[in-house]
């Protein structure tokens, strides 16, 4: 296949890029710079300049394919996120699936698969949910099911395929968010946050490593199927067991507990209701339309992984007495 990907250099679209590759397909990657050009050339794809938000260049630089990957974001990495950064996130998320509906539509493309979140279902209860549950949108998740909308939309009206992927709460080595929890976990300076008055309610999270994320996505865009997919990995975590096992194999301090509103003047609403409000769900759906399942089936071999990676690329540095965060 001829596949574009939009949001190539980031930590999806790299590995997306790669894995696509390695399958022998032809990967267009999308960039902006020249920093992005090499990222695609490093991993095996030919890099074609544009911008998820000018339609025009996308419609030069996705000529030619059949497939179109929408993984592009602009997930804020701030201790306390802005509303002006949000924006630009929805910006990316809702406009950029525009952009590439319509190049869809002009280019001939059979296919457009689309990056969602599995949160934009979370339930005001905690509870399981699964694709057939209703939507509960907040500020963060509202623009992730806008965008879904708009490829249905666009499937329906120009007659191509649509495959969304609702994908767990990402991580991995490189990624600046877990990045972030692993220098403050060190530091003691990464607390669980908890529910309730006093912070004793642990919520659920359904996670997933990026790396079986682009192996889904690769292993969608070679299929016919159309659909909403939740795709996470196989057990659902709670943040007191994630950052606890997280904290264990980098040899620092077991967390501290505290109440998640006590946290939000520092890091804001929309934090702590991710890493307070449950969000229980399943890959189900995904493992039995495709020949798929996650490399990494748990936070287990995930954090083993991602510890493994620092700890050879210098991130860690271990002594008798401690381990240290080190900037590389």
């Amino acid at each position: 296949m001829n596949v574009f990907v939009a949001g190539a250099t980031g930590v999806l679209g790299r590995r997306l890029v790669a894995e696509l590759s390695a399958r022998n397909h032809h990967v267009v990657g999308l960039a902006r710079d020249e920093r992005g050009d090499e990222l695609v050339a490093e991993n095996g794809g030919e890099p074609r300049r544009g911008d998820v938000l000018d339609r025009e260049s996308l419609v030069e630089a996705a000529d030619g394919c059949d497939v179109l990957i929408h993984v592009a974001t602009a997930i804020p990495t701030s201790l306390k996120p802005t509303d002006e950064e949000w924006t630009r996130n929805d910006l990316v998320r809702v406009e950029g699936a525009r952009n590439l509906v319509a190049v869809a539509d002009e280019i001939d493309a059979k296919r457009l698969l689309l990056q969602s979140i599995v949160w934009v279902a979370r339930q005001p209860d905690g509870g399981r949910f699964d694709e057939d549950s209703p939507p509960h949108p907040d500020r963060v998740t509202r623009s992730a099911l806008e965008a879904e909308r708009v490829v249905r939309r666009g499937g329906e009206e120009y007659g191509f395929e649509v495959g969304i992927l609702r994908c767990g709460w990402f991580y991995s080595a490189d990624s600046a968010h877990t990045r972030q929890m692993g220098e403050g976990l060190l530091n003691g300076e990464f607390p669980i946050l908890g529910g309730g008055l006093l912070g004793r309610r642990d919520a659920t999270l359904s996670i997933l490593h990026v790396e079986d994320a682009a192996r889904a996505f690769a292993t969608a865009a070679e299929s016919n199927e159309s659909g909403l997919w939740h795709v996470t990995d196989d057990e659902p975590v709670t943040v007191a067991t994630l950052f606890t096992a997280f904290a264990e194999r980098l040899g620092a301090p077991t967390p501290r507990r505290i109440p998640g509103w006590l946290a939000r003047p520092l890091v804001g609403k929309n934090s702590v209701e991710l890493l307070t409000t449950s969000m229980p769900t399943t890959n189900d759906r995904f493992r039995e339309t495709f020949d798929w399942k996650p490399r990494y089936r748990s936070y287990r071999e995930g954090l083993d992984e991602v510890v493994e990676t620092w700890d050879e690329d210098g991130t860690l540095t271990r002594t008798p007495e401690d381990s240290v965060w080190s900037e590389n």
